[in-house]
């Protein structure tokens, strides 16, 4: 299996088809990208805007690996909101149009999984999307910063074929968590798509991929070690002040190591 390097389309300083364009410009293999909305963006869905993407996509060769709902975390995923609802159905719909087969669903700020009733509250919800991901062919994933422990029992309450962990490689640690360990108790839940960043990301620039406090290695070894079936790492440092070289370093160095991931047959 191909491990693929991407992009994230809000940690970049252009969106939509000029996303895709600097993509390519700069030899990664694709693109995660946003839902959009108030604060967010243009909505991905805007009349004529997907079919946009798709067609720029493919001339330039660049995958659109998954599609994420970050507007969900100044909503509230569990907000009772009659917006929820209706917004991950268009998500879920949306990432049909674009034939990514990935949609991923955050759980931070307003959507934050602070306690056992936030975290049953957010199973149902999750539970609910996953049936409806499932009957569209999609895979749901959350992303969050719960222990191992709590994590598979979201996943349990959940209890869907469809749901899988997104594992991002910082946001744990600054947590107190050890991500790490958390692919060790949690391979067989993992998206094989993965977020690569190395440090405090908003505090200034995060440090370049290898350079910071993540153990970001270790992380990388886990998943080897454990086979997880990655597909895709997926470069999440901050790259909107257009610093094309720190953004060119951290691109090499997941090369690097996407290579040597897939010359293991890691998830084989």
């Amino acid at each position: 299996m191909t491990c693929l390097v991407g992009l994230a389309d809000w940690r970049l300083p252009v969106s939509g088809v000029e996303a895709v364009r600097l993509t390519a410009s700069v030899g990664a293999d694709g693109l995660q990208v946003d839902l959009g909305g108030p604060g967010r963006g243009e909505w991905i869905d805007a009349p004529g805007r997907i079919d946009a993407l798709r067609a720029e996509a493919g001339e330039h060769g660049v995958r659109i690996l998954a599609l994420g709902g970050n507007h969900l975390n100044d909503i509230g995923l569990t907000s009772g909101s009659r917006m929820v609802r209706p917004l991950l159905q268009r998500l879920l719909d949306a990432a049909v149009a674009l034939g990514v087969p990935l949609v991923f669903v955050p759980s931070f700020r307003r959507s934050a999984i602070d306690g056992p009733a936030a975290l049953t509250r957010t199973a149902a919800v999750l539970g609910w999307a996953a049936a409806q991901a499932q009957e569209r062919g999609l895979v749901l994933a959350s992303e969050n910063v719960l222990s191992g422990e709590q994590a598979r029992v979201l996943a349990d309450e959940v209890d869907s074929s469809a749901f899988r962990l997104v594992l991002d490689t910082f946001n744990p640690v600054a947590a107190g968590l050890r991500t790490d360990a958390l692919v060790a108790s949690l391979a067989d839940l993992l998206a094989d798509q993965v977020h690569l960043k190395d440090g405090p990301p908003d505090r200034g620039p995060s440090p370049l991929l290898g350079a910071g406090t993540g153990r970001l290695v270790e992380t990388l070894t886990a998943l080897r070690e454990h086979r997880v079936p990655v597909h895709a790492f997926v470069l999440e440092n901050d790259y909107r002040g257009a610093d094309t070289a720190r953004l060119a370093a951290d691109l090499a160095w997941a090369r690097r190591r996407a290579q040597h991931f897939t010359s293991t047959g890691a998830g084989a």
